[in-house]
């Protein structure tokens, strides 16, 4: 398993991924088994209730390279997401990522798109994506890291619909030679940012919106994928606040260097640190207390450890291991905090990110991209809005 200490795991792994990735790119499927939950559940419903209708926000964040059972076992050291915040919401026990690395998680969360070889090492040099046409349920298919205009994600189909979202991204803004907003390499060339430093602990690879040509290509790059610093202004009313508020912390804030540059421990230790200072200010916003929804998760288990998954995901026409040592990236959980879910409660339906993305278009009322329409995908229900 490539470990802690964390802020050189990237760089340390693509070795490994390298002799990983030497297998044929063919399709492999990515069901599997896991324990289920030992905490009572409640019972699943096939289709979401017309009280979705009265989520009008959503809001994502996104941690790093976490096992269920560090995070959800006792001995967690995320006390208050574990603690505090677990009292609040709807633990999903058998929420799995879909695949190793980071990157090709990401992407899949906000479009569909399933892994390739080009995702599942980060990107470590911006190249486009080149296309050989489109497969089954939307899949672009060839290998490269920015998808073709046509490949669209939540954001584009939000816009189409009327409807608003912003990416909010810690640290976007602090290199002094790069864009305040929007900011990613230049095609060709290397990712600087797969090594932060202590002033600037921004990826670009946890930002999957500038990995799409219908974002960077349109002004809206400029205005919607934006520093985290914006997010308390957009906050302050329902109608400043974006329909889908995507929040990607540094990689301090979300768990995934051990220990930091700047000093800090790093690990669950500071996303803990991050989220007592962030979601309070969600949930007391006027948009989640009219009718929002919080959904906290992990990009991908410890790369190494587990690469379960779940679901019943259609084989990856890009890549022959999503997990590359397995058909997908582990399971993780993912907790569920919203004025139409009851607190303090598990759930152990099997879900993924395809399944987040097919959830969040359910609410939005928007087709579902790529595996988020692959058949067989449990969408939320009612047992994720229960509470009338």
């Amino acid at each position: 398993m490539c470990k802690a200490p964390r802020m050189g795991l990237q760089n340390r792994c693509l070795v490994l991924l390298a002799s990983v990735l030497a297998v044929a790119v063919v399709g492999c499927s990515s069901s599997s088994s896991s324990p289920r939950a030992s905490r009572p559940v409640l019972t699943r419903a096939e289709a979401a209730p017309a009280a979705t209708a009265k989520i009008t926000h959503v809001f994502v964040i996104n941690l790093e390279n976490e096992n269920y059972a560090h995070t959800w076992g006792a001995q967690s050291p995320a006390k208050y997401l574990n603690g505090t915040l677990r009292k609040k919401g709807q633990l999903l026990t058998k929420y799995y990522a879909i695949g190793h690395v980071s990157l090709d998680n990401y992407i899949a969360q906000i479009s569909g798109q399933s892994p390739n070889i080009s995702t599942q090492t980060d990107c470590t040099t911006y190249t486009e994506f080149v296309s050989k046409g489109t497969g089954k349920y939307g899949q672009a298919l060839g290998q490269g890291c920015v998808y073709p205009k046509a490949v669209k994600t939540i954001g584009d189909q939000l816009v189409a619909a009327h409807k608003t979202w912003k990416a909010y991204n810690e640290d976007i803004g602090n290199s002094a030679g790069a864009p305040k907003t929007c900011r990613h390499p230049a095609f060709g060339a290397k990712d600087t940012t797969i090594n932060p430093t202590a002033k600037d602990m921004y990826a670009t690879r946890h930002n999957p919106w500038v990995y799409f040509h219908s974002i960077i290509d349109s002004p809206i790059c400029k205005t919607n994928d934006v520093g985290l610093d914006a997010l308390p202004k957009d906050l302050a009313g329902a109608a400043s606040t974006p329909n889908l508020v995507y929040i990607t912390p540094n990689v301090c804030s979300d768990g995934h260097d051990e220990p930091c540059k700047d000093g800090r421990p790093g690990g669950l230790v500071s996303a803990d640190a991050f989220l007592k200072i962030w979601v309070p200010k969600i949930l007391a916003s006027a948009a989640y207390k009219a009718g929002g929804m919080l959904v906290i998760t992990f990009d991908e288990a410890e790369f190494g450890g587990d690469s379960s998954a779940c679901c019943g995901t259609p084989p990856s026409p890009n890549a022959s291991k999503p997990g590359l040592n397995g058909p997908g990236g582990g399971r993780v959980g993912a907790l569920v905090i919203s004025t139409r879910t009851k607190a303090a409660t598990t759930n152990a339906t099997a879900y993924n990110h395809y399944a987040l993305l097919c959830s969040m278009e359910d609410l939005f009322g928007l087709k579902h991209l790529g595996f988020a329409g692959a058949p067989g995908l449990t969408c939320f229900g009612n047992d994720v809005y229960n509470q009338p």
